[in-house]
């Protein structure tokens, strides 16, 4: 069995769990905790850009560079249809 971790939206405050099998994107929608935005689930629509404040991922998916800068995955934004979790994450909503 897959291990799960509590992942924290601080904008809402509201948390869920999400196996580290399992997107975080696909959590969040199973949970219906929010913000939920979402497109494509292939990470090239960008809509559901967050940024990673504290916890460790890893990226099974590409994102497009469109919507995530270099830069930006360096300071901690992934679009999260991308990312499964390695540990306890918080996230905070990208304002648009």
């Amino acid at each position: 069995m897959a291990k799960a971790y509590k992942i924290t939206v601080a904008n809402t405050g509201q948390s869920f769990m999400c196996s580290q099998d399992e997107v975080l994107l696909s959590a969040m929608k199973r949970a219906r905790c929010g913000p939920i935005h979402y497109g494509c689930f292939g990470g090239g629509c960008g809509v559901c850009k967050m940024k990673i404040i504290s916890g460790d991922v890893k990226f099974v998916k590409r994102m497009s560079r469109e919507h995530v800068t270099l830069e930006e995955e360096q300071r901690g934004y992934v679009l999260i249809c991308c990312v499964k979790p390695l540990s306890e994450v918080t996230l905070v909503e990208c304002k648009k």
